[in-house]
């Protein structure tokens, strides 16, 4: 794609155009769409979604130091590490199974009105978790209402992004995604501070008041390119026959497989860290790391996206991520080691919600997008939800091995490194896919597809060894 749109009709019968949807580059080919301004305001959009993304996923973060802190006051409430983990994966998992109706709510109310929703939201739902004395409280608040504010407010902002930029979209894309890792990093600290100066309840208080401010700000300034059409009621539906195209059901593998190993990272390298006896201290420190690593890395990520296609990094970052769990993370037992992997394996172990829109734009088109982001993030509500509960069970699966030794997390690990190779592997089957449509475009032009002998009669020619190893930039 790259800024190059689409502004004169194929010469094909609408209903050949219909029935070869998987070669024809699925941008709206009968209408004109404007370039996008490749920066000016699209940069003050960037940063308004960078504010967001650390008053969202940032915030979200500080919840493993508020729970290390519950979890071990007696006076405090009382709950399974199993339930505190589920309230973390449910204010993700909330997030992503609201996401159906945000685009229809963002064409009924408007963006602004929607961003302002979710604003008050996190705002009430930090609120509300300050005056918690039960687990379900905290269920209530910090999870489903916290996940419905995240929702309302990340997903459009993080949809309409990709508008203001062709060739510099990745780039984009990854600063104001590093907001995630660099929030994350702030309020780790920030709630760490507060506790041991305040308490919880005035930690949440603090958050809470932090988030209105910025996301406020934030919604005030977004907006979309254009005349917004690839956000409008008039854009082509997502059908749910539409997963008879392999791009869609690869993107969903690979959302679901190294998400499963995205969130367990985000949620155990602390207790990992006392597993192998280190002190509550170097566990925060390891996962501020894994933070600073998050959002330093992610603009890096987006500028060799631009510069050597994104799917082609989104596959290698998962690949590598897999190979710093086997060969790092497994034999790790000191705190320069924990530290270490920390930082490197934070930027790439997150790639995905980096990458996704860059990748959707590619795969499906702009027009598609926002609809097509909605169903897959529907898709990982369940594994977000149960990720670290699954990674917890793991754990204290082998009774021949105590939890609170590193010998114990050995399964976790392995499932966190198997789950990052699931990911590689769509993403090169989702690579060689593009390579060949890539292809298929460029003989389509002056003929038919039919003469050209590269349509779906082909079959499964997709996969031949030209697309499955060939240097494209994808």
């Amino acid at each position: 794609m790259d800024g190059r749109y689409q502004t004169q009709p194929i010469n094909l019968p609408l209903r050949e155009v219909e029935e070869d949807a998987a070669v024809i580059e699925p941008s709206n080919s009968v209408s004109v769409q404007p370039t996008p301004p490749n920066g000016g305001y699209g940069w003050v959009c960037t940063l308004s979604v960078f504010l967001i993304n650390a008053h969202t996923w940032g915030i979200n973060s500080s919840w493993a130091v508020i729970m290390a802190h519950l979890s071990t006051q007696s006076d405090q409430i009382k709950t399974t590490h199993f339930q505190w983990a589920l309230v973390g994966g449910i204010s993700i998992s909330q997030a992503l199974l609201i996401s159906p109706i945000v685009n229809p709510l963002i064409n009924f109310m408007g963006l602004r009105m929607t961003l302002i929703i979710g604003t008050k939201l996190v705002f009430v739902s930090l609120l509300a978790s300050s005056f918690a004395t039960q687990f379900w409280h905290l269920f209530l608040s910090q999870g489903i209402c916290f996940g419905w504010g995240m929702g309302l407010t990340y997903i459009p902002a993080s949809v309409i992004l990709p508008s203001w930029f062709s060739t510099r979209r990745s780039l984009a894309v990854g600063i104001s995604a590093s907001g995630a890792g660099l929030g994350g990093l702030v309020y780790s600290l920030v709630a760490n501070s507060a506790i041991q100066k305040f308490d919880v309840s005035w930690t949440y208080r603090i958050l809470a008041f932090c988030s209105l401010a910025a996301n406020s700000v934030a919604s005030a300034l977004i907006k979309v390119a254009g005349n917004g059409t690839h956000m409008r009621p008039t854009n082509p539906p997502f059908r749910f026959g539409d997963f008879r195209r392999v791009e869609i059901p690869l993107v969903v593998l690979w959302g679901m497989a190294t998400d499963l190993g995205y969130i367990t990272l985000l949620y155990t390298i602390p207790s990992y860290s006392s597993s192998i006896g280190l002190t509550p201290t170097q566990g925060s420190i390891a996962n501020a790391m894994f933070n600073l690593g998050l959002g330093l890395g992610r603009p890096i990520i987006g500028y060799l996206s631009d510069a050597f296609g994104r799917i082609n990094m989104a596959m290698t970052m998962a690949s590598l991520c897999a190979l710093l769990c086997f060969a790092i993370w497994i034999p790790a037992n000191s705190f320069g080691v924990v530290v270490a992997f920390s930082f490197l394996v934070g930027p790439l172990c997150g790639a995905f919600w980096a990458s996704v829109h860059p990748v959707l734009a590619e795969v499906v088109g702009l027009p598609r997008l926002a609809n097509t982001f909605s169903i897959i993030c529907l898709s990982l509500v369940i594994p977000t939800t149960f990720a670290e509960s699954i990674a917890m069970q793991l754990v204290m699966s082998n009774p021949d091995r105590p939890s609170s030794t590193s010998a114990s997390y050995l399964r976790t690990q392995v499932f966190v490194g198997c789950m990052f190779l699931t990911g590689s592997l769509s993403l090169w089957l989702l690579r060689a896919w593009r390579a060949w449509k890539m292809s298929a475009n460029e003989a389509q032009v002056g003929e038919r597809l039919s003469a050209s002998g590269l349509g779906p009669a082909t079959g499964g020619s997709w996969l031949k060894p030209r697309f499955l190893f060939g240097l494209w930039k994808v």
